[in-house]
């Protein structure tokens, strides 16, 4: 029974000692891809596409919302001198005003977020490009995007975001 055991536990020793020799030939990397996504000229251009692309429609609701809110303060001052129809045509004009608002707010909101997705699916796309050729050149065995802790010797962010730029040229 002992011999048993003796084999047993040099059998558990001997696997141990071979996945340890195994993970130190074992190459790890890891990603932040937020910082991709602040710091790679090609997140930068597709955030200025974007303003660019949708500041004149932001632009025009700032405007709008600033005349409702102003017909609004000018109704609540003037709404006591107000004869009761006048009243409230006024109130329902603010109304259908403050709806189609809402209405165009949430229209640019949808469309902002479409073609942010879609700008981010870009970026996504060229920095796995860049990860992948990164972790080639560079033998990796494994790229992690996402992790709760990770040792900054394996961050290879900022080759990634050379590699990015570089393609981006």
């Amino acid at each position: 029974m002992k011999t048993v055991r003796h084999s047993l536990t040099l059998a558990i020793a001997a696997v141990c000692m071979a996945f340890a020799a195994q993970a130190q030939e074992v190459k790890i990397g890891f990603v932040n891809t937020d910082r991709i996504f602040r710091e790679a000229s090609s997140a930068k251009a597709a955030q200025a596409k974007l303003e660019q692309e949708f500041s004149r429609r932001e632009k025009e609701l700032v405007d709008t919302g600033n005349t409702l809110k102003t017909n609004s303060e000018k109704f609540e001052r003037e709404s006591p001198t107000l004869s009761e129809s006048q009243r409230t045509a006024r109130q329902k004009q603010l109304i259908d005003q403050d709806r189609e608002f809402q209405r165009k707010r949430r229209e640019f909101q949808e469309d902002l977020n479409t073609r942010k997705n879609e700008e981010q699916q870009l970026v996504i796309e060229r920095a796995n490009r860049a990860v992948k050729q990164v972790a080639e050149a560079e033998k990796y065995d494994a790229i992690f995007q996402e992790a709760v802790y990770m040792n900054p010797k394996h961050d290879i962010t900022d080759k990634v975001i050379k590699a990015l730029n570089a393609g981006a040229k």
